[in-house]
């Protein structure tokens, strides 16, 4: 079998899989020969007829039900679960200004989503003693920054517990549980960040840019990770090639983070 086919046959959901790492990622998994479903709140630019698109905001339950009521009633269910929608939205200014609607919005996305997700889609693995589900959590688990990010923060510690915990209850049973921990991806939407900085400041996108990661204290690599890198790491480990890997939390990060 060749890593071009070597998803033939399986039914995967990505979570915010039409722009960014997601998209990256739904089209890596594609291209392995899997069925492809992706969601996101909003449907994508350019529609694309190799992914069956399903419209929810997983941060309420009652859009995670409607992609696992689509997806079983459609699929049957998923062999692979990429739960890869996330981010926040709090305002920055520190923990003052934080709200509790800010704390369980982003817990509701980064946490509480994916925990829905597994328990919903988890059956079907569960019936066929096989399947894998990762979470995209962030090196921020580990190195949060400060002001806005720390709910965020907070709520990626939370989801790299969880699934370390996960996988401690259903890898007997058949199923792999892994976490993927990206450091600075550059995303469009980080790419829109970095040029709002340089533009607030008055400095050039190179400067902007260097200044956002040595807010991270540098990347040795010296330069932010491209999502297609992310994806080629989420595709190796869903695939037969890391058939004993459970239970543990992958950081791809250029070496970020300062600790072995």
């Amino acid at each position: 079998m060749t890593i071009n086919s070597e998803l033939s046959g399986k039914t995967v959901l990505v979570t915010g899989g039409t722009k960014g790492m997601g998209k990256a990622i739904a089209e890596r998994l594609a291209a392995a020969g899997a069925t492809v479903i992706i969601t996101a709140r909003n449907k994508p630019e350019v529609q694309d007829n190799n992914f069956h698109f399903i419209a929810a905001d997983l941060r309420k339950p009652v859009g995670t039900q409607k992609v696992i009521n689509e997806i079983t009633d459609l699929f049957g269910g998923v062999d692979i679960l990429v739960n890869n929608a996330g981010g926040s939205e709090t305002p920055g200014g520190g923990f003052q200004v934080l709200t509790d609607e800010h704390w369980e919005e982003t817990i509701n996305t980064n946490l509480l989503a994916p925990v829905r997700l597994d328990r919903g889609l988890l059956p079907y693995m569960l019936n066929k003693a096989a399947g894998v589900i990762i979470h995209i959590a962030s090196i921020q688990s580990k190195l949060p920054l400060y002001d806005s990010t720390l709910p965020y923060a907070a709520a990626k510690a939370g989801l790299v517990n969880y699934s370390k915990s996960l996988s401690n209850e259903v890898s007997p049973k058949g199923v792999r549980v892994l976490t993927v921990s990206p450091g600075f991806v550059q995303t469009t939407s980080a790419e829109r960040m970095v040029k709002r900085l340089a533009e607030s400041s008055g400095i050039s996108i190179e400067t902007a840019l260097q200044g956002l990661m040595d807010s991270l204290g540098g990347i040795p690599m010296g330069r932010p990770a491209m999502p297609e890198e992310v994806a080629e790491f989420v595709a190796f480990l869903v695939s037969p090639r890391a058939a004993y890997l459970s239970g543990t939390e992958h950081v791809i990060d250029g070496g970020t983070i300062p600790t072995v």
